[in-house]
């Protein structure tokens, strides 16, 4: 017995040895990482005060607070379903934009009239900015859907948008779709002009649709001098669809990028899977605006709603906000 201990020590004392190197290796890694910067926060949740604290702290009123969020199969027979669009218009209203993926209607009115719902309930003003029906080329039709923007009039006024041209390339199946908003301070003034870009990736292809998200960036850079770019959307990127070492490879995770959403943090609705599909990631803090405050918002009752989680971020919206 005395000799099986022995033994059981040395195995344990060697694991250590091997395991202590690659552990603080790891968290200097993490260190350096841009992802050290954000800010994990549950909406709702026991830990809002804490995480709270370990950010700078905005009253409600001095943020914009703009949403990503793939409504699985945002079509007719959702929007026929009233329980369903309640409980859709009150997450949409907890936000002063909400960016939507997955709309999936040929007919194209349930955009306007999920639209019309949302100013039903409130005394604010929303408008939308819808994009056309992405998957426009030929190999792509099948997977055809639309994006939408559904933002407070009160914190944006909309410049222009467009779906990214990949008719050369055919980088995706869907192309990502690319809007210019002004941010409004409190007294409707003018603040910041920024540029969100949005896509829905195949997820089989993942990795490489979210690669190429850096060249829709630099094609967008060469016709703008707009610095402040955000992109958002479900990227399905982790778990089964694409591993943190093909991510580390991509141009897209260089250092010029900040990925707000980490690898660790989990947007899906499933008690079954911990996977970060749904992502922020910004060329920029937008002027010093992004302060690191986001969340992922899991107040829905079912996976009626959603096989997604609504996730957010936080922009200043003072005047005063030194750059």
């Amino acid at each position: 017995m005395a000799r099986q201990d022995n033994a059981l020590q040395g195995v344990m004392l060697v694991a250590l040895l091997i395991l202590f190197p690659m552990t603080i290796q790891l968290l200097v890694h993490q260190d350096e990482s841009p992802l050290w910067k954000t800010i994990y926060v549950d909406v709702d949740s026991d830990e809002a005060e804490d995480a709270e604290a370990r950010s700078e702290s905005r009253n409600r009123e001095d943020v914009a607070r703009i949403a990503t969020f793939n409504i699985k199969i945002f079509g007719e027979t959702k929007m026929g379903k009233p329980d369903v669009v309640s409980e859709l218009v009150n997450i949409t209203l907890r936000y002063d934009m909400v960016v939507v993926q997955e709309i999936k209607d040929m007919d194209q009115t349930v955009p306007y009239d999920f639209l019309d719902a949302i100013n039903a309930e409130t005394n604010e003003t929303y408008a939308m900015v819808l994009s056309d029906r992405s998957g426009q080329q030929e190999d792509d039709e099948a997977g055809q859907e639309q994006y939408a923007f559904y933002y407070r009039t009160s914190r944006f006024t909309f410049e222009e948008s467009w779906l990214h041209n990949d008719s050369e390339l055919d980088e995706f199946q869907r192309e990502p779709f690319i809007a210019s908003f002004n941010l409004l301070s409190k007294n409707g003034t003018n603040i910041e002009n920024i540029t969100l870009i949005t896509v829905h990736t195949k997820p089989a292809q993942a990795v490489n649709e979210t690669a190429s998200l850096h060249n829709v960036v630099e094609t967008y850079k060469t016709n703008s001098t707009e610095s402040d770019i955000i992109l958002l959307g479900d990227f399905n990127a982790d778990c089964g669809y694409a591993s943190t070492y093909d991510l580390n490879q991509l141009d897209i995770r260089s250092p010029e990028y900040l990925w707000v959403v980490p690898d660790s943090a989990d947007t899906t609705y499933s008690e079954n899977t911990h996977c970060a599909y749904d992502r922020i990631v910004l060329t920029s803090y937008v002027d010093g605006r992004f302060f690191g405050k986001w969340g992922v918002d899991r107040d829905m009752s079912s996976s009626e709603i959603s096989d997604h989680y609504p996730v957010w971020f936080d922009l200043d919206i003072r005047e005063d906000v030194p750059e």
